[in-house]
């Protein structure tokens, strides 16, 4: 197998890239560690420390 001569250029993500998180994040985790969302009874828990919060 013949090898490539292109090599892969390294680019740098734009600044309208940045990521947005859309669920919301465990205040005793910190970021990076979401809560999941149940709707019977509707609450968000974390799968990592078992925080949970109930919706009204």
């Amino acid at each position: 197998m013949a090898k490539s001569k292109t090599k892969a250029k390294s680019t740098k993500p734009s600044e309208k890239w940045k990521l947005v998180g859309k669920r919301k994040a465990c205040p005793k985790c910190g970021p990076g560690v979401y809560l999941g969302e149940h709707k019977n009874p509707a609450r968000f828990v974390c799968g990592k420390c078992g925080y949970t919060e109930f919706i009204k």
